[in-house]
């Protein structure tokens, strides 16, 4: 464990990512009772600490911390660790690993603002909705070269691990981590140059239009990412390319209350560059658009300003040229004005038309389209019917659901072609030996209103763990069978195979949607 004068390498970081000396002598020093220290279940707080009274028939009384006297089944106690352990940097190293040691520990050292913690050979990151010191050129140097064992939990020692794994065993590596790219260009001692700024500059521009608030996360993203970085056979940086998943198109048209749409929005409604707002014949008021105003419009941790000038950077840095800049943000202004177009039915029929053109104009204007076409696409559309194209009447449902289609189809199409431009200048003509990929899933999570997109984000993620759970600990426990290690074998999480089976078998879940949709007028609540 390294003193505090050896923590001085890190500079003002120090604070944030080991405990001080002082404070781990005490801890050693601090009196303990591993016969009666526990951790007992809480209806409040989950787990709270506290003092084993009395064992009897299979019940158990506890003096907790607070002062109540519980008696609670033996089922509902955890061993505590030593004082030693508080804030242990590896929550492998515990001496009792269960779950109260875990939340225990990540929450006293959140509370010191040291987010990062290892638990064997993951690193667990608790958000603090903050940027912290601790991602400067000086605590960049001193994490450089060193082993993991060497230096404080962090992401630079995780990239740069990698790095230096891939140049001694000559081999592939892969990271499945968010927000990477910038922290492992950053560990791989490469000289500043044009690659380099628009592999990081990619970042910002993809975040930009996959990237929103949601209930949990204030910069979720909202689609998957494989980013591979290439190397040369001497590790200097050659080329990079990126492949994208599950885009939430949904989340153009509808958001939850507490949720927000795609930062882009909001970042071009910010007013700092005027003559957009011009071009884009938009305002700087959110609630004039309905489509991306169902939720929250501003979020505390974000500055959308600061956001908007990095992304405008980020996209001269990437090479777009000037008229291709203009297309994406005029793309992007039309998908705004889809929401606010209106449709009406015509006297004594069921037909759909316009409810005035103003929109579509601005529309049309900005996709560089004739409005009444489009207007007579949406209104009286053509279809297959077997061997001949017939034009099919619509209900005003049908046209504001075709208009919600089409915008969400642009948008979708829209980000493709920016990866497929992203990549097309991260390709050089350098020679290739390994590369570092980086998979970066759309997040987990279970709203009120789950859309399709959200089920295959989570059906990814939960098979996605499943394969990890297999591959690092069950066939991990099966090597020390056959090893002879005495081991009691331990079910790693593997019970939701079921689910998973359910949703992907034939004629599971997916099946029968897809069958479901080759109809028309197909029941969509199923």
């Amino acid at each position: 464990m390294s003193t505090d004068a050896e923590m001085e390498t890190y500079g003002p970081a120090a604070i944030y990512l080991r405990k001080p000396e002082k404070e781990r002598i005490e801890a050693q020093n601090t009196p303990f009772d591993a016969k009666t220290a526990y951790f007992v279940t809480d209806p409040d707080e989950m787990y709270v600490k506290g003092k084993v009274i009395k064992k009897e028939g299979g019940k158990v009384t506890v003096e907790t911390v607070t002062g109540k006297t519980v008696t609670v089944k033996e089922d509902d106690i955890h061993p505590m660790n030593p004082p030693k352990f508080d804030k242990i940097e590896d929550m492998a190293m515990m001496t009792h690993l269960n779950e109260p040691s875990v939340l225990y520990n990540l929450k006293e050292r959140f509370a010191s603002w040291m987010i990062y913690t290892y638990s064997g050979l993951f690193c667990v990151v608790v958000n603090p909705y903050k940027w912290l010191p601790v991602y400067d050129s000086q605590v960049v140097v001193a994490y450089r070269g060193k082993k993991r064992i060497e230096a404080p939990p962090h992401i630079f020692s995780i990239s740069d691990n990698a790095y230096q794994f891939m140049l001694t065993d000559r081999e592939n590596q892969s990271v499945l981590i968010t927000n990477f790219i910038t922290i492992l260009l950053k560990s791989s001692s490469l000289p500043p140059g044009s690659l380099e700024d628009q592999i990081i500059a990619a970042n910002p521009l993809l975040e930009a239009y996959g990237n929103a608030k949601t209930v949990r996360n204030d910069n979720s993203s909202r689609f998957g990412k494989f980013i591979r970085i290439h190397f040369g056979s001497s590790g200097k940086l050659a080329s990079a390319d990126i492949e994208t998943y599950l885009l939430e198109k949904s989340r153009v048209t509808f958001q939850l209350s507490a949720e927000r749409s795609y930062h882009i929005f909001y970042q071009l409604m910010t007013g700092h560059k005027p003559e957009l707002l011009e071009a884009l014949l938009i305002t700087t008021n959110p609630y004039d658009y309905p489509m991306i105003s169902q939720g929250e419009i501003t979020v505390k941790s974000i500055n959308d300003v600061e956001e908007f000038i990095a992304t405008d950077t980020a996209i001269d840095i990437l090479g777009f040229s000037a008229e291709e800049k203009i297309a994406i943000y005029k793309l992007t202004g039309a998908v705004m004005h889809h929401g606010n177009m209106k449709f009406k039915q015509k006297q004594r029929e069921e037909q759909a038309e316009p409810d005035g053109t103003e929109e579509a104009d601005k529309i049309a204007y900005l996709m560089g389209l004739n409005s009444a076409d489009m207007l007579k696409a949406l209104c009286y559309p053509r279809v297959k019917v077997g061997n001949e194209m017939v034009t099919k009447g619509q209900t005003v449902p049908q046209v504001n659901n075709a208009t919600m289609a089409l915008c969400k189809s642009v948008y979708e199409k829209m980000f493709l072609w920016m990866v497929i431009r992203i990549n097309e200048m991260l390709d050089t003509k350098q020679p290739r030996q390994f590369f570092i990929g980086v998979l970066d899933i759309a997040g987990f999570e279970i709203f009120d209103f789950n859309s399709l997109e959200q089920l295959c984000i989570n059906f990814t993620n939960e098979k996605l763990q499943q394969f990890f759970n297999h591959h690092m600990f069950v066939l991990e426990q099966e090597e020390y069978k056959k090893e002879g290690i005495e081991w009691d074998f331990i079910d790693f999480g593997m019970d939701l195979a079921a689910c998973i089976e359910l949703i992907e078998k034939p004629m599971g879940i997916f099946s029968i949607l897809e069958e479901e949709s080759q109809f028309l007028q197909a029941c969509v609540t199923m």
